[in-house]
């Protein structure tokens, strides 16, 4: 402990930095209260050895003003020195200093550098003192264990402030006596001099009575008042009365301190003065503002999209219960809208993640744009977006609403110099005509989007109370499919693929049926898509291409050498072990790759990635032939096409449908293929005019109703049995003239 005279407040003591080595520096100055009012302090300082005074030198000059020059201080057996505290030497000692320090002379103990070892908390400790001492004429009585030359020796200390020629303040130090306290005493006030727990004792008037080095450095000189210090008022008065009732109190709190306002955790204990025995308040505060600012930042994680920065799910509830509120007291209520991004997948599987990711900031912003301030926007994850519009009373603008964000959210966006675009389709339920829970509300406005989708996508539907039961058909017939597989329900039926010049079979296209025992014979319109949705697709496309080598396998052994060719969805073609399921297939089946065609879709060969060109690659090389499906309808991309080990191209249905009023665009994805020097394969043949413009244009083959609908294994069997027939009939002969 200390006593301080002079100003009142802030003991403590000087200079530090750990004990030292030959020649003893300034360390820890800690000490227990000898006389006048101040506080509890502890402070370093730290000298040299105890042992034999050498013999006293001469006396050095004296570094003050001459007019302030003590007589003979150099007789006097009270060690006395003087410390440059901005030099961190000590610059003048009597006989009896230079014996206390274990010096054998001014020089040599004036090339001794304090400051070296010193700890950061001693030198902003000094500079305090040295405040002190500038402000008011302050002098403090410390206990200080110096270490001369290495050894500890525990002494009381008075130490002032002292001008130097050059005007500078320095301090005058005056050894009392030596000091004997028991270690662990020694060791908690050094503690306490060097925590960065900021420790002030009050008295129970406010004023401050003690500082230790961290509560000088952080906290402001005024207000000296606790409570004042809270920038809550309400927060203080609660905190302080608790403390009054209890004795002690505890509370995170936005304090005023010297780098403004700081979140600090006050802890106030009551307590006596050991100077004085008088009632005070000893008060601790630990910085936690750091810790407050990494809450404040998990708490925004928790509740927001790390991409795009919009509110996440976790955000619903509080987001509607303030919407619905002002609904309440204004009146008018609020749309649900449940936001799904069409094509959003094609473009993240094509061209990455990355952009992918870039396409749902710029979507995100601006959704953020058009909304105004009363509504809300969460990100649901994926491309699935949720839209709290609130809908003023009477207003009917609501379809013009839905009208500008569809518009906006089917801008064009460029990605890497080639313009992307998704349309947006969106499920509505509105609150509170259909309900006010808005889990409720959520899953209505979720099931009117299912329908949006359906209905061809790009566009909205609002909730009717169908969409509920139609939903529970698809879990139905969800769980259905999963059983339908093990239950040997599926069947391939073929269509036949033919030369458009001859007529010949050349191949034929595998389509999958479900035999439903309820519904009869489904098509793969009725549950493909489902499929797609749950994962179903992957152990059912699997089958479909075993099946597939199976029955190539079949005709090949009865003598048709004719080509099969069998779709593959995307999440198949993107499966990591796609390759070697597939290797293990043919090996299972004897199916002859050769004689085994993979169809796969323009969009899932969007980007021209070399992972893409890996798997097409490897497909080859197992003997595959590989197909495009459905060419024209995507994003085809002449120059990633021609990268890639194509056979076919399968024009789609769809151009020939529109002959009649348009050739032009048939014959320019004609026109596409032939460039890529593939076989032309025409889809949806029905009428003799579609295939003679077919031999026109130079394509190869064609399949559709015009020769014969898909047809189940064996009658597909019985065709090939009947052009065989045929072909081995002779020619009619000629008549005779």
């Amino acid at each position: 402990m200390n006593a301080r005279t002079g100003s009142p407040g802030d003991a403590g003591p000087p200079p530090g930095g750990t004990p030292g080595g030959a020649h003893g520096h300034l360390g820890g100055a800690a000490g227990l209260a000898r006389q006048g009012t101040g506080p509890l302090s502890a402070i370093p300082l730290t000298p040299g050895p105890v042992g034999t005074a050498p013999p006293l030198p001469p006396p050095p000059p004296w570094p003050g003003p001459p007019d302030s020059q003590p007589v003979m201080l150099d007789r006097l057996k009270t060690a006395l020195w003087i410390y440059d505290i901005d030099r961190g030497r000590v610059i003048w000692a009597n006989a009896a200093g230079l014996a206390l320090w274990r010096a054998d002379s001014m020089a040599e103990l004036a090339a001794r550098d304090m400051l070296r070892d010193m700890s950061p908390v001693v030198a902003m400790r000094l500079r305090q003192y040295q405040e002190d001492f500038i402000r008011a004429d302050a002098s403090f009585i410390e206990l200080w264990t110096l270490h001369p030359r290495g050894e500890p020796r525990s002494i009381h200390v008075v130490y002032r402030g002292q001008r130097l020629i050059d005007g500078r303040m320095a301090m005058l130090c005056e050894a009392l006596d030596d000091f004997s306290a028991e270690a662990e005493t020694l060791r908690s006030a050094e503690a306490l001099v060097h925590t960065t727990v900021m420790i002030t004792l009050h008295a129970i008037t406010g004023q401050i009575l003690y500082r230790n080095p961290a509560a000088r450095a952080a906290l402001p000189e005024y207000p000296q008042d606790l409570q004042a210090r809270f920038l809550d008022p309400a927060q203080a008065e609660a905190f302080m009365a608790e403390a009054e009732t209890r004795g002690q109190g505890r509370v995170v709190a936005r304090m005023r301190t010297a780098r403004g306002a700081r979140w600090h955790e006050v802890t106030l204990h009551r307590c006596r003065d050991a100077a004085t025995g008088q009632p005070a308040w000893l008060v601790s505060e630990v910085d936690v503002s750091d810790l407050k600012e990494a809450e404040r930042k998990a708490e925004f994680l928790a509740a927001h999209d790390t991409l795009t920065g919009l509110p996440n799910r976790s955000s619903l509830h509080p987001m509607f219960a303030r919407i619905s509120e002002l609904a309440d007291h204004e009146g008018g209520g609020i749309a649900l809208l449940f936001i799904d991004l069409d094509g959003f997948k094609y473009i993240n599987d094509a061209f990455g993640h990355p952009a992918g990711d870039r396409l749902l900031v710029e979507i995100a912003g601006r959704l953020r744009a058009c909304l105004r301030a009363e509504d809300g926007v969460i990100r649901l994850g994926g491309d699935e977006f949720l839209l709290l519009l609130r809908r003023p009373p009477g207003s009917a603008d609501l379809e013009n609403a839905l009208a500008r964000l569809r518009e906006l959210l089917s801008r064009p966006i460029d990605m890497a110099g080639q313009p992307l675009q998704v349309t947006p389709s969106i499920g509505i339920s509105l609150y509170p005509e259909q309900g006010r829970d808005v889990n409720v509300l959520a899953k209505q406005a979720d099931l009117a989007l299912y329908e949006a989708k359906a209905a061809g996508r790009d566009g909205w539907r609002y909730f009717v109370p169908e969409y509920d039961r139609r939903a529970r058909e698809r879990l139905q017939v969800e769980a259905e499919l999963r059983q339908a597989l093990a239950a040997r329900q599926f069947e391939l039926f073929y269509q036949p693929r033919l030369c458009v010049r001859t007529g010949r079979i050349l191949g034929a296209e595998a389509l999958l049926r479900w035999n439903h025992p309820r519904h009869g014979r489904i098509g793969p319109a009725g549950f493909i898509g489902l499929c797609e949705e749950t994962g179903l697709i992957s152990p059912i496309g699997r089958w479909v291409l075993g099946e597939a080598a199976r029955q190539q396998r079949a005709w090949a052994e009865r003598g048709f050498g004719l080509i099969v060719s069998v779709n593959l969805s995307p999440r198949q073609f993107k499966e990591a072990d796609f390759l070697p399921s597939i290797r293990e297939l043919i090996a299972e089946t004897g199916g002859d790759p050769r004689r085994l065609e993979l169809e796969i879709t323009e969009s899932m060969l969007m980007g021209g990635d070399l992972a893409t060109l890996g798997l097409l690659n490897g497909l080859r090389e197992l003997g595959f032939r590989l197909s495009i499906d459905d060419f024209g309808t995507g994003y085809s991309n002449l120059a990633y096409l021609q990268r890639y080990p194509l056979d076919s191209l399968k024009i789609d249905r769809s151009f020939l449908a529109g002959l009649e009023a348009e050739q032009s665009i048939a014959a320019l994805v004609v026109s596409l293929g032939r460039l890529l020097k593939v076989n032309l394969v025409a889809e949806g043949v029905e009428t003799l005019s579609q295939l003679d413009w077919l031999r026109a244009q130079g394509c190869e083959e064609y399949q559709g109703f015009l020769f014969s609908p898909p047809l189940p294994a064996s009658g597909m069997t019985e065709l090939l049995e009947a052009e065989r027939e045929w072909q081995r009939l002779p020619p009619p002969e000629a008549p005779e003239m």
